[in-house]
């Protein structure tokens, strides 16, 4: 059975907050693991009424360093040091942050209980993490400032060994391992058993890009190519594409144009302008060139 691989939207909203819409964040949950993708203001608060366990946080991504992105950092690590946090967290993004954070802690005096990790991203396209289960690498957006998204994705898993085949062939609790790893067993008559008849594929990978701001762009279709779930922006739509060209912010329909070229299975869209009431037009505009298209709105699960 795979892990549970879903996103959580905690908001949704570009530059400024809404009565309706939190600026962007997102949940990310695989198996018992969470980690939290750009922590805007209100993020804790998300968090707090969706009852997310905060303690089960490790590893944040902050995308780039415009304020509707991560100013709900500060809070959020001052809540840790309230709740007596001792685990390290590491901290994923552009230079500076490191700088505004430890320049708060200055100035308040504050001594919290448990250590930031801050990891700098600096070289394009990079791996950044690999817990053993999932690899998370950068992927770099045309913005004003420095800015990346983040592509998840399972690692490789081993086959299944069928449990008829162990009894059947008399295999040894020592040879399993590597029977899982894809290795033909032999038996002690000589007799060579491919793989193929002990075991059972895994489970499909999984992946998911969280592709932040960004003007269209095609520079990083062939890294997101065929991924199960794709996050893009889309500030405006089309009508507004020439200040989304100005501002380097996507619309609705270029999204979808993207998602449709990089041949992914499912789109989301968020980061809307607060400008926008009705987010329906949205879904509306992409569908015409990309049918599985969803909208991200506060409090939505989307399972990979």
């Amino acid at each position: 059975m795979s892990e549970i691989f879903k996103v959580t939207i905690l908001g949704s909203s570009a530059a400024t907050p809404t009565s309706l819409r939190h600026t962007t964040a997102q949940l990310l949950q695989y198996h018992n693991r969470r980690y939290l993708l750009d922590c805007a203001e209100g993020t804790q608060m998300q968090l707090r009424r969706m009852k997310v366990p905060l303690m089960k946080i490790n590893h944040i991504f902050i995308s780039h360093l415009h304020g509707d992105h991560y100013l709900g950092l500060p809070g959020l690590l001052f809540t840790f040091h309230l709740l007596g946090r001792k685990k390290e967290l590491h901290v994923y993004s552009p230079p500076g942050l490191e700088e505004i954070i430890r320049l708060q802690y200055e100035i308040s005096e504050l001594k919290p209980s448990f250590e930031v990790v801050f990891h700098e991203l600096r070289q394009g396209e990079e791996l950044i993490f690999d817990d053993g289960l999932l690899t998370v690498h950068t992927i770099p957006m045309q913005h004003r400032i420095t800015t990346y998204g983040f592509l998840f994705r399972e690692k490789e898993k081993d086959r299944n060994i069928k449990k008829s085949s162990i009894h059947q062939y008399k295999i040894p609790t020592d040879a399993i391992p590597g029977i899982k790893q894809g290795n033909d067993f032999t038996t002690k008559d000589g007799e060579i058993i491919p793989n193929g008849e002990l075991t059972t594929s895994p489970p499909p990978l999984r992946s998911y890009a969280f592709c932040s701001d960004t003007a269209y762009t095609e520079d990083y279709i062939e890294q997101i190519r065929g991924v199960d779930l794709l996050y893009h922006e889309a500030t405006f739509l089309q009508d507004k594409a020439a200040i989304a060209r100005e501002k380097t912010h996507s619309t609705a329909l270029e999204a979808a144009t993207l998602a449709k070229k990089a041949g992914v299975k499912m789109l989301l869209l968020g980061h809307y302008s607060a400008r926008y009431k009705d987010m329906k037009a949205f879904k509306s505009e992409a569908r015409i060139v990309f049918q599985n298209t969803f909208l991200a709105e506060e409090g939505e699960e989307f399972y990979i």
